[in-house]
């Protein structure tokens, strides 16, 4: 086996195979950019070496700064984990002709696969199910509007290389069409440096299901069953699981069998996905082959008890595969949550900045169920603008679906993280929605059920009374911890108020409290009792409450005159007053918000790209203004209303913060 192996990556994944490496004896090497001088990568690596400044074309994807870090190593292979090089022919070529393994499948295989439409046309000669479209590359604008006219829309524009939802887009329209064309070519050019794009049927309502697949170079080719991928957004995936709740046995097998077919066409060798679309008939469509390791291959993992790095590290050396296809089952369900730095109640804008909270659920793994945490941060890392916004993959896994879903409830619940905006309330919200609860799921999903965007949850009544008797009660510590402290009150317990109202929005609940040992019985005015019990303290962010027959998991952060608590997707602030206080605070008047109507504000940190108007152009309702590239995709604004362009304060090539003044409106 292998001594030494360089992570050509950075990140949860870079941990991730650092993490097995460890286990089968291999010493590993990390590279790091500038921006990632202090990531936990870097400290998980037995050795690590520095490859430049942060911009991932002058770094993690610059193929000479990394041969020369593994000449410096001495390493004798290199795994790319997924993205940045991972599906790069030439860099694969670049490792034979240094005599350097690469952890992945052959060149050929690289080459034939990561072409969209290569892969098409070799999927179609062996036999496998392919989606109608135009199995060329695009040339021209006029060319897309003859083959969209020809296949009918709506269509899918797509990437030609790469893969992860970059450039690809929906169009309905000729002028979607024709906006989505060149958006997709901009956006391939930048993250793979190839702007071709082809054109594809897109199949209303979809599934999204991969067939993960593992060879040798002895011609051993198996499956690993399926993933289910079907929560996506802007065609990134967001919530995985496996096995599908969709597919039966019949399907599966034939899935499986056209995977294998299609990775015995490219003489492939190592871990390998290929992705399929499934109508509501079962009838399934191949998408495109992933010759790399999946970011969602843990809840494969899971279910079979396989570990995919040791397979490829083990098929890099040269071994054969030790299973058969008879040897791989389905035990238990497992599901993955993406944890993402982006604020889901800004339309899931990036969020950037330095994690100041970062408190990840314990890991566990018995029989019954786990919890699986992937990542490559620490609390005080800092989420940049320069790479993916992933922050982790939390994964649970439990005998039965409705268990893994309550365990990933109960993991959500209990994730921390604080400065910076995470989709960990959307998470939450879709674990409870009762679409995604039967399996009743679709790519379409997430525009289905959240098209107006994410505003959070709307709890149930009764769920918001338990939360308001458990802000009273916590207040009520509060209020005696404050008297102990002061040292002037020796009978504390005794002076503390036992009467309060709680405030959330519009809505008032006056309790009494009334302490009963180690718990508290607080008691709306309208005879609603609820018994509290939790070992809370003041100060503590995370709050474990018995409230009557139910436990809470709550987020809590002190406010002015109470608690924000996050709970299961909802964001609820907490006023908590005696009732004088509530008396009074009703005549105070509320600071009616800046007007910023006229202002075109970015709203999300990034790159200003471009400007598409000049001071003084006259814009209409849709119009385009600028592009923001952040994180690794384009972000298009436009005019909300007819308007003159007055002063603009930026220019391209400029980095923005948050609501930065873009341009002002006259």
């Amino acid at each position: 086996m292998f001594n030494k192996i360089l992570v050509a990556n950075r990140g949860e994944i870079a941990c991730r195979v650092m993490r097995t490496a460890r286990a089968m004896g291999i010493s590993t090497v990390a590279v790091y950019s500038d921006a990632d001088r202090n990531a936990v990568h870097v400290e998980h690596a037995d050795e690590a070496l520095h490859i430049g400044p942060p911009p991932v074309g002058q770094s993690y994807i610059d193929i000479d700064r990394i041969l020369d870090a593994i000449r410096r190593s001495g390493a004798e292979a290199v795994h790319p984990g997924y993205g940045f090089l991972s599906e790069n022919s030439a860099f694969a070529a670049a490792l034979e002709e240094a005599g350097v393994a690469f952890v992945g499948p052959p060149v050929a295989a690289i080459e034939a696969m990561g072409d969209k439409i290569a892969s098409k046309k070799i999927a179609a000669e062996c036999g496998v199910s392919t989606i109608p479209g135009h199995s060329e590359s695009i040339d021209s604008l006029a060319q897309a509007d003859l083959i969209a006219a020809e296949i009918g829309y709506p269509v899918m524009i797509k990437a030609s290389a790469g893969g992860g939802g970059k450039g690809m887009r929906i169009a309905r329209t000729q002028h979607e069409l024709a906006e989505g064309y060149e958006s997709s070519r901009s956006e391939a050019a930048t993250s793979f440096g190839d702007d071709r794009v082809l054109i594809e049927k897109f199949i209303e309502s979809p599934r999204h299901i991969e067939i993960q697949v593992l060879a040798d170079k002895f011609g051993n080719c198996i499956h690993l069953n399926e993933r289910e991928c079907s929560i996506q957004r802007r065609n990134q995936k967001v919530v995985e699981e496996a096995p599908s709740t969709f597919l039966d046995q019949a399907t599966r097998t034939a899935m499986g069998e056209q995977a294998v077919a299609l990775a015995r066409a490219v003489n492939y060798r190592s871990a390998g996905t290929v992705e399929f679309i499934v109508d509501r008939d079962r009838r399934f469509y191949f998408l495109e082959m992933n010759t790399r390791l999946q970011v969602e291959h843990p809840v494969t993992e899971l279910i079979t008890g396989i570990d995919l790095v040791e397979q490829m590290l083990r098929v890099a050396w040269g071994e054969r595969l030790s299973l058969a296809q008879r040897d791989v089952g389905i035990h238990g369900w497992a599901i993955e949550s993406r944890v993402y730095a982006e604020d889901p109640y800004r339309g899931f804008l990036p969020s950037t900045g330095r994690l100041a909270r970062y408190r990840p659920p314990g890991e566990t793994h018995d029989a019954t169920h786990a919890v699986r945490n992937d990542a490559g941060v620490k609390e005080g890392s800092e989420i940049s603008v320069y790479y993916d916004p992933m922050i982790a993959k939390l994964c649970t896994w439990a005998n039965d679906r409705p268990s893994a879903l309550d365990c990933m409830r109960k993991a959500l619940d209990e994730f921390e993280i604080e400065g910076l905006q995470s989709n960990l309330p959307f998470l939450s919200a879709i674990m409870d929605n009762p679409r995604f609860a039967r399996g009743d799921i679709t790519t379409a999903f997430i525009e289905e059920e959240y098209g107006n965007g994410f505003t959070g949850v709307e709890l149930g009544r009764d769920t918001i009374v338990r939360l308001a008797a458990c802000a009273a009660v916590m207040t009520r510590f509060c209020e005696i911890r404050r008297a102990r402290i002061s040292g002037k009150m020796p009978h504390h317990s005794r002076r503390v108020g036992n009467d309060w109202v709680v405030s959330i929005d519009d809505l008032v609940l006056p309790f009494r409290l009334e302490a009963k040992g180690d718990s508290c019985d607080a008691r709306l005015l309208d005879g609603d009792c609820f018994c509290i019990s939790t070992d809370w303290r003041p100060g503590e962010r995370l709050a474990r409450i018995q409230a009557g027959d139910q436990w809470l998991t709550v987020k809590v952060n002190p406010i002015s005159g109470g608690f924000r608590m996050r709970y299961r997707g909802a964001d609820l602030e907490l006023r908590v007053r005696t009732p004088r206080q509530t008396e009074l605070g009703a005549l105070m008047p509320r600071k009616a918000p800046p007007d910023t109507t006229l202002q075109l504000r970015c709203p999300m940190p990034g790159l200003l790209v471009s400007l598409a108007v000049s001071e003084g152009d006259r814009v209409e309702s849709g119009q385009i203004l600028c592009t923001i590239e952040a994180m690794k995709m384009e972000n298009i604004l436009k005019a909300e209303r007819t308007a003159t362009v007055g002063v603009i304060h930026a220019t391209p090539g400029n980095i923005l913060a948050v609501d930065d003044v873009i341009m002002e409106f006259t």
